[in-house]
């Protein structure tokens, strides 16, 4: 267990990224998507460009893109049937973080983070006047729930929960989510529970929400994201769902920092919502991460476990080299062998060293055979 009382500004993803178009690198660094948005999308933003208002949307958001994500979950495996008052569109998903916990923090409260996570998550807690409290995953990237519940405290909020996990690409079960109800149902703990890859589980698993335990999800801020659905981040437009008692503390605050998003995205995706088919979503990932996992065991490199869902793998990087730290090789590998990664280590408060890297394979496919067929001859 770790806390930390402060931050500092880390810029590591954005300096790969750039040390990869530095040397020409084939960029496998970021979770950007490379690939065309679906032409209907765009079709959508032109319709809606041409309506006569442009004004603000509602606090709660376009009311035909709730009718569409109310729609959308209805349609799941894993159905979950919502209410109108318990759906908020937002900005994005780091707004959406960032407002959740404002919503339920004090100064000096505790918010666990589960390792390796994404850099935001602590910055957001210190904004808020809470202090990060850091468990990190066994090597097997199970939860050791006793050691979890050792992080808690009195001092305890929240904790912060991602699946499909990034960076690892791993998921959370149903039985996952009833293990943790169980360390915290006797404490005022709330889970910002961060599901913005639920469209991508691979192998016939399926995503199972939060917003789906009855009594987790009364005390739950659960984050989607349409632009890692659609691949379209630079429209700015997420979702959350939460109890309408958490809605009403989220719309308090948000009312305050950005009001509404984006207000003609948020008609295209309404209507984008009424012909978008999540399997097909999913069927084209599942594609590119088999591609990725087939072609890289031609490779030194190794892959310890396929990645669940989201768009990313880990890799063991041992058998190339012994010594290198994962940022050094992360950094050798995208100036001597031209493919762009990064370190897990970037994952982690402690930027503790690591064998691993990461690599997105959210891709044209031609990139990510051009990538590891060449690895395949140079490493």
């Amino acid at each position: 267990m770790q806390k930390v009382y402060g931050f500092t500004h880390y810029s590591f993803f954005t300096e790969m990224s750039e040390l990869a178009s530095k040397h020409n690198s084939f960029d496998l660094s970021l979770g950007l998507a490379d690939f065309d948005i679906d032409v209907r999308l765009k079709d959508f933003l032109k319709e809606a460009a041409g309506h006569n208002s442009h004004n603000y949307e509602p606090l709660a958001g376009n009311p035909l893109l709730i009718e569409s994500v109310i729609s959308l979950n209805s349609k799941r495996k894993n159905s979950i049937f919502l209410r109108e008052n318990e759906v908020t569109i937002t900005p994005c998903a780091t707004f959406t973080l960032y407002t959740a916990l404002k919503s339920v923090i004090n100064q000096g409260d505790e918010v666990i983070i589960i390792q390796p996570s994404y850099y935001t998550y602590g910055p957001s807690i210190v904004l808020n006047n809470g202090i990060p409290v850091y468990y990190d995953l066994d090597n097997d990237l199970e939860i050791n729930w006793e050691k979890l519940q050792n992080c808690i405290s009195e001092k305890t909020k929240a904790i912060i929960v991602n699946s499909p996990q990034n960076p690892t690409g791993k998921m959370w079960t149903e039985n996952d989510w009833n293990q943790l109800y169980q360390i915290i149902k006797d404490q005022e703990i709330y889970l910002i529970s961060e599901e913005i890859y639920d469209t991508y589980c691979y192998d016939g698993k399926e995503h199972y929400s939060t917003f789906l335990h009855p009594e987790l999800k009364k005390r739950t801020f659960c984050i989607f994201s349409f632009g890692k659905m659609f691949h379209s981040t630079g429209w700015k437009v997420s979702y959350l769902l939460a109890s309408e008692e958490l809605t009403a503390k989220f719309r308090c605050h948000q009312q305050y920092i950005s009001y509404s998003a984006n207000a003609p995205c948020q008609y295209a995706i309404a209507k984008y919502l009424q012909v978008f088919d999540p399997l097909e979503n999913q069927r084209i990932m599942q594609q590119k991460r088999d591609i990725f996992y087939d072609l890289m065991k031609g490779t030194p490199l190794q892959i310890d476990k396929k990645a669940e869902g989201a768009v990313f793998q880990i890799v063991n990087f041992r058998n190339v080299s012994k010594t290198m730290t994962d940022v050094e090789f992360s950094k050798w590998l995208t100036i001597e062998k031209k493919v762009a990664c990064l370190p897990l280590s970037a994952f982690y408060d402690s930027r503790q060293n690591s064998d691993y890297v990461r690599f997105s394979f959210s891709k044209k496919d031609d990139l990510i055979i051009n990538a590891l067929e060449h690895l395949r001859k140079n490493l």
